[in-house]
């Protein structure tokens, strides 16, 4: 008899729901819209078309908490259940963007505001809406992307780079193309764009387990590593020998060569002033090689790291 009653409550309440979306049905829909209701303290949903629609689920079937709950990421989920909880004892509401995976695959993310509903002081139930942002959290990852990527090589950007340096770091490398500039003069522009992308490309294959490759200014480059002294000399080495090997393009045979500085950063302040320094202390030495600045000071490439060809 009692799970009758219920079930009678449940379906009068979705009726009523139903009734009360149907004359903004038409502009709930576009706005991809719905009205959810759940009755504390036995936690039964009411959800009208909308919401099923959210969630992938035909229309009017029951569906209990918990069988909702699992259709959130384990993400989204935690932090619906904390707000939700500090809503219920405060007596208040919330807003929260939620990711959902339905059931027939894909993911979504939803806007949900509640407001606790009140009687005789006593918290009686959640109500509000859910509403369909997948597209409105795409453009913005998009625009966080591109605020963050650099438009030329597609790395990340000095932007990027800078808001990683204020997080500790283990290694930063350095990276400056010799004689850029008189690929841009010789053959222009466009030359010298396709040598950026070039090196950006062998600077990402070079540093396949690199924390972060940047483009930091017009042909410099920068690596975050998680390394110590000798994996860091040891990818700067790499780093010099592969970006000296030439490649042809548009029958033209190009060269760029680059010198690299590197720095080790554990318990450093201000790690891009070590690698800067280790930078001109590389092209001081000729070029097209490295140096790398560690706990003792300025090391030369031939103190660390494998040996230098024919040593």
């Amino acid at each position: 008899m009692q799970l009758r009653i219920q079930a009678a409550i449940i379906g009068a309440q979705r009726a009523a729901l139903v009734r009360a979306e149907a004359p903004f049905e038409p502009a709930l829909r576009v706005a991809g819209m719905g009205l959810w209701i759940c009755s504390l303290p036995d936690e039964r949903l009411t959800w009208s078309n909308g919401v099923y629609d959210l969630f992938g689920l035909p229309h009017g079937v029951p569906v209990e908490r918990p069988q909702a709950l699992a259709l959130y990421t384990a993400a989204s989920r935690r932090r619906l259940t904390a707000l939700r909880d500090r809503a219920i004892a405060a007596a208040g509401g919330f807003s929260l963007d939620a990711e959902l995976l339905p059931p027939g695959g894909g993911h979504r993310w939803i806007r949900i505001t509640a407001t606790v509903e009140l009687r005789n002081g006593r918290p009686m139930r959640l109500y509000g809406l859910k509403q369909d942002v997948t597209e409105e959290r795409r453009r913005l990852e998009e625009l966080r992307l591109q605020a963050q990527t650099d438009a030329l090589t597609g790395l990340a950007n000095r932007a990027c780079f800078d808001a990683r340096l204020r997080d500790p770091v283990s290694a930063l490398l350095l990276i400056d193309l010799d004689d850029f500039k008189a690929i841009n003069d010789t053959h222009g522009h466009p030359a010298g764009d396709r040598c950026l992308l070039e090196a950006a490309r062998r600077i990402s294959l070079t540093c396949p387990r690199a924390e972060l490759v940047a483009r930091i200014g017009g042909d410099e480059f920068a690596v975050i590593l998680d390394a110590d002294a000798t994996e860091a000399a040891a990818c700067a080495e790499r780093l010099v020998e592969i970006l000296g090997r030439p490649f042809d393009q548009g029958g033209r045979r190009y060269r760029l060569g680059a010198s690299v500085g590197a720095a080790l950063c554990r318990d450093v302040q201000d790690p891009f002033a070590l690698a800067d320094t280790a930078l001109y202390a590389a092209k001081a030495a000729g070029r097209r090689t490295y140096r790398l600045f560690d706990a003792g000071g300025l090391a030369a490439a031939s103190r660390v790291g494998r040996p230098p060809r024919g040593g």
